[in-house]
C-alpha cells in the first residue's frame, strides 16, 4: 500500500478526532455542561399557624411547605431547576415565587398564583452562591414578613472553589410583627422581634433555645440570608473573626479576616469560621436592637458536638 495513502488516512482520522473534541468543547461553552442535572422542587403554599418562640407561642403565618423559613433548595452551578408552586383552594390569598438565583423573564415566571392554581418555573442556575427566595405578591412586605421566604444554595461546579467545610448551617434573618395583619406597621418599621430561622432566640440555650454545635478546629460554614423585609444585618461572631467571607456566596467575591459582614435585605453571604477552643460563641447581628429582640444564635463548640441538619430545629407545622 502506498505510504502516502496511509499518511492521508491517518491525517483524516486525526482531523475527525479534533473536530469531535471541538464539538464537545463548543457544546460545553454553549451552556450544556456534561455534569448538569435536573433538580425538581415542589412547594405548596400553606396558610397555617407556626411556633415562633421557645414558649410555644403560635403565629398565623403564610408558608412554603408549612414551615418558616421554607425548605432550603440546593443545586449545583449549571443545573436546571424545575420548580412547581401549588396554591390550594383552602388558602385565602394568592402567592408566588421569586428566586434570586434565577435569571428569567419576570412577567412570565413571577406571576401571581391564584387559589386552586399551580405554576411551573424552569431555569438554569448559572451563577454559584447563596441566594434569597420569597413570595412576590403585593403587599410583598407582608408576604415576606409572614414567612414566605427562604434560601437557595447553588454550589460551584468546581468542588475546590471553596475550602471544604466540616459543618454547614443556614440562618435566615427577618423581622417579625406580633400582628401579622399590621401592614402599615410593616411599612413604618414598627416590628416586635428580629429572628433567625423564624424563631425568637431559637438558638439561644440560656433563653430556652437549642444551640448550633461544632467541634474545636472544624471549619463551620454559615449561609446567612437577610429576608428583611426592611432591616440590614451586621453579622458578627462574638469572640471570633470570620476566616473568610464571600458576598452572595460567589467564590470570586472572597474576603479574608472579616469582623462583620453587612447583609442588606434580599441579600446573602457565605461566611466561614474555625474555632480552636471549646466554649460558646454568639453569632449576632451587631445592629443591637435586632440582636436583643431575638437575632442571636449561639455556636457551642465542644469535643462531643452532635451532627445537626442544615437548618436545625425548623420543622413543618402540624396539620393536613
Amino acid at each position: 500500500m502506498d505510504a502516502r495513502h496511509v499518511s492521508f488516512r491517518t491525517f483524516a482520522r486525526a482531523l475527525g478526532g479534533l473536530a469531535l473534541i471541538a464539538g464537545m468543547v463548543g457544546a460545553w461553552a454553549a451552556g450544556s455542561p456534561a455534569w448538569a442535572k435536573t433538580v425538581k422542587v415542589d412547594f405548596t403554599a400553606v396558610e397555617t399557624e407556626v411556633v415562633i418562640d421557645n414558649k410555644g407561642t403560635t403565629y398565623k403565618a403564610w408558608t412554603f411547605n408549612r414551615q418558616v423559613p421554607g425548605p432550603v433548595v440546593r443545586a449545583t452551578e449549571g443545573d436546571t431547576i424545575e420548580f412547581t408552586l401549588t396554591n390550594p383552594k383552602t388558602n385565602a390569598f394568592p402567592h408566588s415565587m421569586d428566586f434570586h438565583a434565577g435569571e428569567m423573564d419576570f412577567l412570565k415566571n413571577h406571576k401571581q398564583v391564584e387559589r386552586g392554581e399551580t405554576h411551573h418555573i424552569t431555569f438554569t442556575a448559572r451563577k454559584p452562591g447563596i441566594f434569597f427566595y420569597h413570595c412576590g405578591v403585593q403587599p410583598m412586605i407582608q408576604h415576606i414578613a409572614r414567612g414566605m421566604m427562604g434560601a437557595i444554595i447553588i454550589d460551584p461546579k468546581d468542588p475546590n472553589a471553596l475550602p471544604k467545610a466540616d459543618r454547614e448551617y443556614v440562618l435566615v434573618q427577618s423581622e417579625l410583627w406580633n400582628n401579622p395583619d399590621d401592614v402599615q406597621g410593616m411599612f413604618d418599621r414598627k416590628y416586635d422581634h428580629a429572628v433567625f430561622n423564624g424563631g425568637v432566640f431559637r438558638y439561644h440555650p440560656f433563653l430556652g433555645g437549642k444551640p448550633l454545635e461544632a467541634k474545636p478546629g472544624e471549619r463551620v460554614r454559615i449561609y446567612i440570608v437577610n429576608a428583611g423585609p426592611n432591616n440590614f444585618s451586621a453579622f458578627h461572631p462574638i469572640g471570633e473573626i470570620w476566616d473568610n467571607a464571600w458576598a452572595s456566596g460567589n467564590p470570586a467575591n472572597k474576603l479574608t479576616g472579616v469582623q462583620t459582614v453587612v447583609v442588606g435585605p434580599g441579600d446573602a453571604y457565605t461566611v466561614d469560621v474555625v474555632v480552636e477552643n471549646e466554649g460558646g460563641y454568639p453569632l449576632v447581628t451587631h445592629s443591637l436592637t435586632d440582636a436583643l429582640r431575638g437575632a442571636i444564635a449561639v455556636l457551642l463548640v465542644k469535643k462531643d458536638a452532635q451532627k445537626l441538619p442544615l437548618m436545625p430545629f425548623v420543622e413543618p407545622a402540624k396539620g393536613k
